[in-house]
């Protein structure tokens, strides 16, 4: 059954594919084929080693703080 969208409308075509997607792929195979068009940005393996790894006590309360919102 096909239906006829107006892909002028970006917010109806972004809608309708989603809803494409997820009914032929699953919410699983949609989101890993997405993943496939998005190259990222950046240099991760040089920028991963530029930043400072957080302490323990910055990670418990960082969680802590998520877990109160």
């Amino acid at each position: 059954m096909s239906r006829v969208i107006d892909v002028k409308n970006p917010i109806e075509l972004h809608k309708v594919g989603f809803d494409v997607l997820n009914q032929e792929l699953g919410a699983l195979g949609a989101v890993r084929f997405l993943q496939l068009f998005d190259k990222g940005s950046g240099d991760y393996t040089k920028e991963k080693y530029e930043r400072e790894e957080p302490s323990i006590d910055e990670i418990a309360k960082a969680v802590y703080n998520m877990r109160k919102v």
